[in-house]
């Protein structure tokens, strides 16, 4: 190892070149990494759902529930199947082990939900499957909002969405709080029996129209014409047209006997921005494509588009995840500057101007690398990964430090720089290889963390691993090269004279060494003298830490509490709330949260009793109440210009405690893995 390693640290010029080339790379590849502020991980756990208007739980869990679990319960690799039925809904909710292939999984729930759909009613709806995802989660909100017609601002909104998913980086973008447009058909009862056309007839000539059908071709022998029967309903006007009953040359259209006008679904669920009706445009980002480039270019795509709309209609951009990411990589890049000053002033204060710039120019160097290594790895840059460069800050610098300083010891006594480096690299090959595979062997058991949450946390040590693994190469290949170019050429007399003190024959005497480094030196002599004392100390030492932690600690948390962005009211209420009525419950707390200061957004979303779906979601909570009437996502004002949360929180509690008939809850989005309530 010595040989290859001296055979290498002999071409100066290459490994100069190397250097350079992957710290430009390094600089490229931090650039173009993905960045995002939470890890892209595979949650092991998919949803089904499936609807059938006015169906009671009992059936729904007879007719519903029963024949999906029967058919998804011999599923490999299935950890746990929970299953809900409610008013005119189903769900199972399956949960597999965390080394699950996702691909397989989702295939196989997908053949066992269609062997089951042979079993379901006629009447239900086609069967949902959803897997959480959370790189599927929207990375931003686009909230058009305002007084006027409903149908003017679905319109606006659609042609939005179009748009938006134009944008190459785009996966998709949902619009939510809108209802579904049809055609409503008012049946005149004096004109059909005016007509003598039975009621059955009107639905068989409905069912045998708006149908595909393949009318082949027809051949003359002199050419062949393929045939289209003009069957599929696409206009207003076809739905007039459609024929009911034909007596000899005169026809009777459906438009005769009844008046078609356009209209919306009865109302499920009510979405509202800051007070205003509101449809929600969820921007979804490709996996692998920068959040950032994707938020500015659909944020241009929108000014641009809406440029012409009118004043009465407003467009809100909401939980753009970006700026959270600015914030956390701004903070956590200048925490790694700060970390990088501080060790550079120790390092220059221990080793003077020279040797200290060398054992600096390992950390940049270092965190290129590792940053070249984690664009090959395929890791996004998040928020594990940065704190994991924190880390490292202080430990990549040892094995710098070791090589330098026994350098420099060997120019002292007299050995020309670029062999003192050689020299330094080939003896503390291993030393520093033991050292910092000591290091990474603290790290490796966080890698076999079981579970969601060691997912998310094993992003952590595989930075630190890629980075102290460059920094090795760049302490035992790169620093000494630099070293034989730009490392001192000569030491101080004292050096001098302490050099060859130490390494000639006389007996070593503490008292050689003067200064701070002396005083330890003596310390140190004395307590090898004393193995026992020192022994008994260290113990009595880590049995004082334990004793006063367990006494006065303040427990264990999986994530420190920390100051939220964005919270969640829940709106609970008891009864068959129709929608009507459950958004006029809801609009009470909304009125009163909307007084409160330091909020920037508020989207309310309300719905039936039993009606719970979709909505504008800022953020998600786990275990929410049975009975959810309403939830409001609050988007703070930034933190310099506010009051902390609790603060908030409190203040809409006490404003809402007078409403009657309902239980209002406030929660903070949980930061990491969602982990829910403590007792459910």
């Amino acid at each position: 190892m010595n040989s290859v390693l001296e055979s290498i640290l002999r071409r100066p010029r290459s490994v100069l070149t190397m250097m350079v080339v992957m710290f430009l790379a390094g600089i490229a590849a931090y650039v173009s990494i993905p960045k995002e502020a939470n890890p892209d991980i595979d949650v092991p756990v998919f949803y089904v759902s499936v609807t059938q208007q006015g169906i009671s739980p009992e059936d729904a869990e007879r007719l519903l529930v029963r024949p999906l679990e029967t058919q998804l319960r011999g599923l490999d690799g299935l950890k746990e199947v929970t299953a809900v039925a409610s008013e005119g809904h189903a769900g199972v909710v399956l949960e597999f082990n965390i080394d699950f292939d996702k691909d397989q999984a989702l295939s196989d729930v997908r053949d066992k939900v269609d062997q089951a759909r042979a079993e379901l009613p006629d009447e239900a709806d086609e069967p949902q499957i959803f897997e959480t995802n959370f790189s599927l989660i929207p990375t931003i909100i686009v909230a058009v909002s305002g007084d006027v017609p409903e149908r003017t601002l679905y319109a606006h909104a659609r042609r939005l969405k179009d748009r938006l998913e134009a944008i190459s980086s785009v996966l998709e973008a949902d619009l939510s709080g809108h209802r579904e447009e049809l055609l409503e058909v008012v049946i005149d009862m004096m004109k059909l029996e005016s007509y003598d056309i039975t009621q059955q007839e009107l639905l068989d000539s409905l069912a045998r129209n708006n149908q595909l059908i393949p009318a082949g071709f027809i051949d003359t022998g002199k050419g062949r014409f393929n045939l289209k029967v003009p069957g599929l309903v696409e206009t207003a006007a076809d739905v007039y047209s459609l024929p009911i009953r034909q007596n000899g040359e005169a026809v009777v259209t459906l438009g005769d006997v009844a008046e078609i006008r356009r209209t919306f679904k009865d109302p499920s669920t009510f979405t509202r921005v800051n007070g205003k009706p509101a449809i929600a445009v969820q921007v979804k980002k490709r996996v692998g494509t920068n959040i950032i480039e994707n938020n500015q270019e659909v944020r241009r795509a929108v000014a641009e588009f809406t440029k012409d709309w009118p004043s009465s209609i407003r467009v809100d951009f909401l939980l753009d995840q970006s700026t959270f990411i600015y914030e956390v990589l701004g903070s956590l890049e200048m925490t790694i500057l700060t970390a990088i000053f501080l060790v550079m002033v120790i390092v220059l204060a221990a080793l003077g101007p020279r040797s200290g710039l060398l054992v600096g120019l390992a950390i940049p160097t270092s965190f290129m690398v590792g940053f070249l290594f984690l664009g090959f790895t395929g890791i996004t840059l998040n928020m594990m990964v940065m704190f994991g460069l924190v880390l490292t800050v202080g430990m990549l610098v040892d094995g710098a430090i070791v090589v330098v300083e026994y350098a420099d010891r060997k120019i002292a006594e007299g050995m020309h720089r670029t062999e003192a480096y050689i020299r330094a690299a080939k003896l503390m090959l291993w030393p520093v290889m033991s050292s910092t595979a000591t290091t990474l062997a603290a790290f490796l058991p966080m890698l076999l963390w079981p579970g969601v949450p060691g997912e998310f946390m094993g992003y952590l040590p595989k930075m630190v691993i890629i980075v102290l693994s460059a920094s090795l190469i760049t302490a035992m290949i790169f620093l000494p090269v630099m070293g034989g170019l730009l490392g001192r050429t000569k030491a101080d007399p004292h050096e001098v004279e302490l050099a060859r003190s130490l390494s000639g024959d006389d007996h070593f005497h503490p008292e050689w060494v003067k200064g701070l480094t002396g005083a330890y030196v003596r310390l140190l002599a004395r307590l090898i003298r004393r193995p026992g004392l020192v022994l008994a100390g260290a113990v009595a030492v880590a049995v004082l830490i334990v004793t006063l932690f367990t006494r006065y600690g303040n427990g264990v948390e999986f994530f420190v509490e920390e100051e939220p962005d964005q919270a969640v009211v829940l709106v609970s209420g008891r009864g068959n709330l129709s929608a009507i009525e459950a958004r006029d419950l809801v609009g009470q707390v909304e009125r009163e949260v909307l007084a409160v200061h330091g909020l920037k957004n508020v989207v309310m979303t309300s719905y039936a009793s039993g009606g719970r779906n979709g909505g504008v979601k800022l953020g998600d909570v786990q275990d929410k109440p049975a009975d959810l009437i309403g939830e409001m996502n609050l988007e703070f004002s930034d933190f310099c210009c506010r009051r902390p949360a609790s603060e908030i929180f409190e203040e809409i509690r006490e404003r809402v405690a007078p409403i009657a008939g309902i239980k209002v809850e406030t929660r903070k989005i949980e930061g990491g893995p969602p982990t829910g309530k403590d007792v459910r």
